[in-house]
Order: structure tokens, then C-alpha cells, then sequence
């Protein structure tokens, strides 16, 4: 469970994702939105929770382990750590897409794959998600522990934007003005937490790389 302190605060700088929550209240609008918003998250869960398994893997290739942490653990998460703190100074501008009155209506297989593509609409929203995984591959786990982990989290992720399918099948047509005035609010939001929750992992994230290099041992 140690491993949670280092991941929960990178978890809700993730979650802070202002398009996957637009395009699922866009999905809650349509004549089937509890089907479609639940394929919709269904899909960007499993595409986010497949994306990490590869990069996972191509990272073990490189670093060969997944069971004690190496130097090039701590440069990955220097280099990531600058990543986000540039992205914190270059983040007022959301460069996101967002649903318009030119979006597709969607199909269920339709709604899976838009979910699986907003991973790519996103992608400066995802950038916690590679530090979440360099710091699940910097713990003494195996292979199957790892992935067990990068589950739980993809998991936990996916909980609070439940509550879209979630909302529409308990209320109705009365969830669509909350939904939007959530969706409306988490935009204006995220304009403010998400630069200043960035900078602080990626400075977290640069000073336990520094640590290491000077003492030995990182600070997670």
C-alpha cells in the first residue's frame, strides 16, 4: 500500500480530465445515454489501462526489471518531472478537444472506440499517467503485482467519471442540466488545478530524481 502515497496525488491530477467528462456528458445527451456513456468510459478505460501495459513493457525492455529500482528509473522520472512542470507553465491554454454540433451521434462499438481515441484528444491530461507508471515500476514488484497495480488504478481513475452513466440512470432526463453545469465548472477548474497540481508532481518528481543523484536514494 506504500505505493499509494506516491500515486494518489498523481491519480487526482489525472482525473482533473476535462474532455473525457465533456465527451461523456455529451454521450449522456443522446437518446441512449446510459448505454453510450457507459461504452464510452468502458472504452477509455480499457485503451488507458492498455496503453500503460505496452508502455510498461517497452520500459522493462529498456531498463530490464521489474524488481528493483535502477538509475534510469530516476532519469525517466527527471525527464517527466520537466515534462509536466513545462506543461503547468503552458497549460492556461487547453488545447483539449471538446464535442460541438459537428460530433458524430454515436453507435455502442462507435462509443467504445471515441472513448479509446480520447486517450489521443487528451493527451496533455495523460501525462500523469506516464509518471503514475514510472513509479509503479520503481517499486520491488513482479510482473503480475505491477499490472495488478496499474489495474487498481486505472480502476480508480475511471470512478468519478461513473457518475455520468450513473446519474442518467437514476434521474433521467433531470441529470442532463447537472451534468452540464458539472461539465461547465470542472472546464473552469481545470484551468486553475491543473497547471498548479502539475507543477507540484513534476517538482516532486525532480527533486526525488536530484535526491538520488546526490545521496543515492530517492525520496518514494
Amino acid at each position: 500500500m506504500e505505493i499509494w502515497a506516491a500515486l494518489f496525488p498523481i491519480l487526482l491530477t489525472d482525473v482533473v480530465n476535462p474532455v473525457l467528462f465533456a465527451f461523456l456528458v455529451f454521450a449522456a445527451g443522446t437518446d441512449r445515454p446510459i448505454l453510450l456513456s457507459s461504452s464510452m468510459l468502458l472504452g477509455h478505460t480499457a485503451a488507458y489501462f492498455g496503453a500503460g501495459i505496452v508502455l510498461a513493457l517497452f520500459m522493462e525492455k529498456i531498463t530490464g526489471y521489474f524488481a528493483t529500482p535502477h538509475t534510469i528509473d530516476f532519469v525517466i522520472g527527471l525527464i517527466l518531472g520537466l515534462v509536466l512542470i513545462w506543461l503547468a507553465l503552458q497549460s492556461k491554454k487547453d488545447s483539449g478537444k471538446r464535442p460541438d454540433e459537428e460530433t458524430q451521434q454515436f453507435t455502442v462499438p462507435g462509443a467504445f472506440g471515441f472513448g479509446a481515441m480520447i486517450n489521443f484528444i487528451g493527451i496533455p491530461f495523460a501525462v500523469p499517467y506516464f509518471a503514475a507508471i514510472d513509479q509503479i515500476l520503481k517499486a520491488d514488484y513482479s510482473a503480475s503485482q505491477a499490472v495488478m497495480t496499474l489495474l487498481s488504478y486505472n480502476l480508480v481513475y475511471a470512478l468519478p467519471f461513473a457518475m455520468v452513466p450513473v446519474l442518467s440512470a437514476v434521474m433521467g432526463e433531470k441529470a442532463k442540466p447537472i451534468l452540464a453545469k458539472i461539465n461547465a465548472r470542472l472546464d473552469r477548474v481545470s484551468g486553475f488545478l491543473m497547471p498548479l497540481m502539475l507543477g507540484v508532481i513534476g517538482l516532486a518528481l525532480v527533486a526525488d530524481a536530484i535526491t538520488y543523484f546526490v545521496s543515492g536514494s530517492g525520496l518514494f
